[in-house]
Formats: structure tokens, C-alpha cells, sequence
């Protein structure tokens, strides 16, 4: 079980990392929740492979600084109707 979680983690970075994605999409592409994908990535994953979370964690901070500005482009397009 062990060696699969530390496969899934790497899995996981890799894929928000290459697709700039969000944890969110993650979970969805993966089908686990977003909680296992942030408990993979932020306490997992740099037990054991601290470069891959340092490259995973640029990502993760950019999409947080962004998350706002995202918001607002999903209302404009709720009642907007685009």
C-alpha cells in the first residue's frame, strides 16, 4: 500500500505540473478527493521526494494567487450565460 501511495503522490505531482493544473482537476482526473490529492502533495510527497514538491509547490502557490481571478471569470460566466 505504501509504495502505491508514494506512486499515486508522484503521479499527482507530475500531472499538475505538466498541465499546470489545479488540485481540483487533479482529483477529478485521478477520481480521489481533493483532500487526498493536497494530503499527497504537501505531507507525502516531500518525505521522499523533495524536488518534485518543491516544482509542485510553485504550481500549487501560482494557482492560489490566481484562484480569486478565476472565481470571478466562473460568476461572469454564470450570469452572463456564456
Amino acid at each position: 500500500m505504501k509504495g502505491n501511495i508514494e506512486e499515486r503522490a508522484c503521479q499527482l505531482a507530475l500531472y499538475i505540473i505538466e498541465n499546470k493544473a489545479t488540485v481540483r482537476a487533479a482529483a477529478q482526473k485521478f477520481g480521489i478527493s481533493k483532500s487526498t490529492v493536497h494530503k499527497d502533495l504537501s505531507e507525502r510527497l516531500p518525505a521522499f521526494n523533495k524536488p518534485l514538491y518543491e516544482q509542485v509547490k510553485g504550481v500549487l502557490d501560482e494557482n492560489k494567487a490566481e484562484r480569486h481571478i478565476r472565481g470571478g471569470i466562473a460568476t461572469r460566466k454564470k450570469y452572463k450565460g456564456d
